[in-house]
């Protein structure tokens, strides 16, 4: 029997990180206010690190858009496995050549494109997608913020998110 509500769960569960960096943040405040000294010194490390948590773990909830969609997504040795009820695929993670996101499907879902293999379409919401976040953040040049920006603001056609050589002309902007 559990005392708190299943929506409640997912919300905690959802934030977990930024939880867990208000927990350093008054273990590090509770040592500089205290005794002071040596532990003092180590409060303030844990404040510090307590506000890098903290940053990360609000980009990773916002990446986060809930669980229970279609299919299940794993990450092993950098490939990105999709399987779905309708379809699927694998993409090794440092051969993705683009990374877009299609609003107009319902759910979203994030495109990934590797030359040679099909076009694999993830939904936002699939088990075990949060799991991308650290994927699609490890490619380089891509911005985060931009990511989650395009993720969160229901754009009314397919958005490129990152590509690995450009497919337009210079003067045009990605974003």
């Amino acid at each position: 029997m559990s005392f708190i509500r299943p929506e409640a769960k997912l919300t905690l569960w959802r934030w977990r990180e930024v939880l867990v960096a208000g927990a350093v943040l008054l273990v590090g405040l509770s040592w500089i206010s205290g005794p002071g000294g040596l532990l003092g010194w180590l409060g303030w490390v844990l404040v510090l690190v307590s506000v890098a948590l903290a940053v990360i773990g609000i980009q990773r909830a916002r990446f986060r858009t809930g669980a229970g969609g279609p299919g299940v997504v794993t990450i092993d040795e950098g490939q990105i496995t999709y399987l779905g009820p309708l379809d699927g695929g694998i993409v090794a993670a440092r051969e993705i050549e683009r990374l877009a996101l299609d609003p107009t499907s319902s759910p979203a879902h994030w495109v990934l494109e590797q030359p040679g293999q099909p076009v694999l379409h993830i939904p936002v919401n699939a088990e075990g997608a949060e799991a991308l976040f650290d994927v699609f953040s490890a490619l380089p040049g891509l911005k985060t913020e931009q990511m989650l920006a395009e993720l969160n603001s229901g754009a009314p056609h397919q958005v490129v998110i990152w590509e690995r050589t450009p497919t337009r002309p210079a003067h045009l902007r990605l974003h």
